[in-house]
């Protein structure tokens, strides 16, 4: 009789495949997440950042979802904020349940803080962290959230996102690879892709509005998500890039 596949086990396999040879500590660490929280990382939901398990904004949503969340409520601090400098401020209230007293979390954002890619969109930067410190209270999550960081240049040096131009920030190449732009939509088309919908799961996967506006580390990772994805099952992965598509209009 054939043994039914353990969908644990097909997720390190995947992690293995995304970000190659694993120590085993971190491994002990990624199944523990794995089981506890039911993250996924065929769906994005953990991510590797510099050797350090980082869980995604979708991966916590998800799971407020399948503990059957009652509610979020989000507020802007006006008193904290200041809109001519792009600094936001936003209390978050996870209710896990009717009765619940709410768990609060705090985010806030400005151009100091966040990836120079994603100027512009700090209140919605600063809403997302604020929901996802509240979201990691609620459900016992220590583990940090991608969209909490700061920029990654203030993190690791020189910042591989930091150039003169913006434009080319994620696409660029220095060391004879090709362009991260090139490596997608080589990948596209290797498989047979829908370009749009590839670009929205890639900003989901990445916490940004926009593909755009991601930063090279989350670009880079995302690629080789992608790749392992539709290496190990491409037909879960059409289902995946399905869900981002938009429903027809319909006809009056």
């Amino acid at each position: 009789m054939k043994q039914k596949s353990n969908p644990l086990t097909g997720e390190l396999k995947l992690a293995k495949r995304i970000w190659g040879d694993i120590p085993a500590g971190r491994l002990t660490e990624l199944r523990d997440l794995l089981q506890r929280y039911k993250l996924s990382v065929a769906l994005g939901e953990v991510i590797d950042l510099d050797n350090h398990w980082y869980v995604t904004h979708s991966g916590l949503i998800r799971l407020a979802t399948r503990r059957r969340c009652d509610g979020i409520r989000t507020t802007l601090q006006q008193r904290l904020s200041d809109p001519a400098g792009s600094r936001w401020v936003f209390r978050a209230t996870v209710y896990k349940s009717p009765g619940s007293r709410g768990f609060v979390g705090y985010g806030d954002a400005d151009p100091s803080n966040v990836s120079a890619l994603v100027h512009g969109a700090e209140m919605r930067i600063a809403e997302t962290r604020a929901v996802n410190r509240a979201l990691r209270k609620a459900y016992g999550i220590g583990l940090c959230s991608v969209e909490e960081l700061g920029s990654l240049s203030n993190n690791r040096g020189p910042a591989s996102d930091n150039v003169p131009s913006t434009k080319h920030s994620g696409n660029g190449s220095s060391n004879g690879q090709p362009r991260l732009r090139d490596q997608l939509s080589q990948l596209i088309r290797q498989h047979n892709l829908d370009p749009t919908l590839v670009k929205a799961y890639a900003a989901t996967f990445c916490g940004t509005p926009s593909l755009k506006e991601a930063n090279r580390d989350l670009v880079q990772s995302f690629i080789s998500h992608l790749t392992a994805c539709a290496k190990e099952n491409r037909d879960m992965l059409i289902c995946r890039l399905n869900s981002y598509a938009k429903p027809a209009e319909g006809r009056p």
